[in-house]
């Protein structure tokens, strides 16, 4: 089989987070009230999910790899056997179960460790942010970037996750959130609506598609303490234990001074 053409991984791509959604939206916000966290209706949809969309990857590029949890196994090679597909089935549970429109969908698609396209899509508010590597970043059709924008003030925005103050003390001067959504906080620094973001116990699928939607649009990741941050080095399916920073490019050591660590034992 010939490796697709853009535009075919582009529609391909779409199309297959459009089908999942629908599976998604049939039990968005139906986890039993009783419950903090329903296991079973998270379980039970996130399964449906990844099998949809190993079938359609499957009918659609049979002799292409599927990422799995536990890593990937084998030599890759240029051409289309050297192509692998990278889903995320839902991002951002603990919202979907409770009816919460912040969670999401993702596909990336990967040749020979380089990535070429990722997409994240999130059924609840219909946004769809995309980009391929080394190319334009894209909301609902529109180009996005990152711009330079005026100093840190009350009105910037730093998006953190679960248990943050666990970890660091901070004299960021504006709004600290977490929307309880990884790969939703990435693509909003994208867009530029956040400063950035800090990320932890996440993961290669967690993080591909969002990770090139942001450099695309002009940001990067690294680790929380400057070094250079690759993705790949976490293709055998380890969690990211260590603290990252989603920000625009050359902007990461501001935000890094607004930090302090309070708990070492976290690495």
């Amino acid at each position: 089989m010939e490796k697709p053409s853009i535009e075919q991984v582009q529609e391909f791509c779409f199309a297959v987070l459009k089908g999942a959604s629908e599976i998604a939206m049939d039990s968005y916000g139906k986890g039993r009230p009783e419950l903090k966290f329903d296991f079973d209706l998270v379980t039970k949809v996130e399964t449906e999910i990844d099998n949809f969309m190993r079938d359609e990857i499957g009918s659609k590029y049979g002799d292409t790899r599927i990422f799995q949890e536990g890593g990937v196994e084998g030599e890759y090679k240029h051409g289309a056997s050297g192509l692998m597909w990278v889903f995320d089935a839902l991002d951002g549970v603990a919202n979907y179960q409770a009816g919460i429109p912040l969670w999401g969908l993702s596909i990336a698609l990967v040749e020979n460790f380089w990535p070429i396209f990722g997409a994240y899509y999130m059924p609840a508010t219909e946004d769809m942010f995309w980009a391929f590597a080394d190319n334009r970043a894209y909301h609902n059709g529109e180009p996005i970037e990152i711009v330079e924008a005026e100093p840190t003030n009350n009105e910037s925005l730093l998006f953190t996750y679960s248990r943050f103050h666990d970890h660091f003390t901070t004299i960021f001067p504006g709004k600290i959130r977490n929307l309880g959504c990884t790969g939703g906080h990435i693509c909003y620094v994208a867009k530029g609506r956040a400063d950035g973001a800090i990320l932890h116990n996440v993961s290669y699928r967690d993080l591909l598609a969002p990770a090139i939607i942001l450099e695309a649009a002009g940001g990067s990741i690294e680790y929380i303490d400057g070094r250079r941050f690759d993705v790949n080095e976490f293709l055998d399916g380890r969690k990211i234990k260590e603290f990252l920073l989603a920000a625009r490019k050359n902007e990461h050591d501001q935000l890094r001074g607004y930090l302090l660590r309070t708990d070492i034992s976290a690495y």
